[in-house]
């Protein structure tokens, strides 16, 4: 079984996280960390040395457009596409899974979220409750989606009632929880924190809603020989893996997203 080092990124910094051999260097998101899908894929890898890079999905495109990065699964598909598939740093990409968000907040439900009919109308409707709304603010992927939603409710949040925690998953929703505010939230990683918070899923039926993971072999001089058979593998056994995964109701945590791997051209 391949050895496994796991290392949070910090100011940018990648290197330095292992010794020995050259490894496999996986890039991926804390809410892959947070939801339990990482720790799927790094008990069935068997294959060579695997480290494992998390930071938010803009800090680990940009350490795999600076070739710092093997393979990276991320989920911000707008800044995918600026900052890999468009300056022509991804080699294939593939379609892994998919969950789901879901706008959190307290049971009470000041803003009336648990009625709206779209997840743009659960956001006017924060916006004119005033909140409080507590938001990553940190380029991941959960804050590319927050952000198109504001911008499709023709809302542009500011404080006081709107707060950037600047952190992970996991602690912007307990900030949002002590806040008694509203948080976006991938439905894995909250389910994964069963009673710790007192907040609730209150809105989640909008397709908008939906939560893409993708897998990206970057593209550099000197491939690693295993990329190509990592992709596979994850797209076959590291999938199914993940699909296994469950939500509080017993509801599939992932599902599968539709094609296979494709590879990308230069521009």
């Amino acid at each position: 079984m391949g050895a496994r080092i796991t290392c949070i990124a910090a100011a940018g910094v990648v290197a330095a996280c292992h010794s020995g051999p050259a490894p496999l260097r996986l890039g991926t998101t804390y809410t892959v960390q947070q939801s339990g899908a990482l720790a799927v894929l790094e008990s069935l890898w068997t294959g060579p040395h695997l480290v494992t890079v998390i930071a938010p999905s803009g800090q680990i495109l940009r350490a795999a457009a600076s070739g710092d990065l093997d393979v990276v699964i991320t989920h911000a598909p707008p800044l995918e596409q600026r900052l890999l598939i468009g300056p022509g740093h991804a080699l294939l990409r593939c379609p892994l899974v998919a969950s789901r968000f879901a706008v959190v907040g307290p049971a009470s439900d000041p803003a009336a979220v648990g009625t709206a009919t779209s997840a743009a109308e659960a956001f006017r409707r924060i916006a004119r409750t005033g909140g409080p709304f507590v938001s990553r603010g940190d380029s991941s992927g959960t804050h590319v989606k927050e952000l198109a939603l504001w911008q499709a409710a023709g809302v542009k949040p500011t404080p006081p009632w709107y707060l950037e925690s600047g952190a992970d998953q996991v602690a912007t929703l307990h900030l949002a929880d002590e806040r008694r505010g509203y948080a976006l939230a991938d439905l894995p990683t909250y389910a994964r924190l069963g009673g710790t918070l007192a907040a609730r899923v209150l809105f989640a039926a909008d397709t908008t809603l939906t939560n893409p993971y993708t897998l990206y072999v970057v593209r550099r001089p000197n491939l690693h020989a295993a990329t190509a058979s990592f992709a596979s593998w994850a797209m076959a056994r590291g999938r199914d893996g993940i699909l296994a995964l469950r939500l509080g109701d017993g509801t599939p945590a992932f599902v599968t997203r539709a094609g296979g791997c494709g590879a990308i051209g230069k521009p």
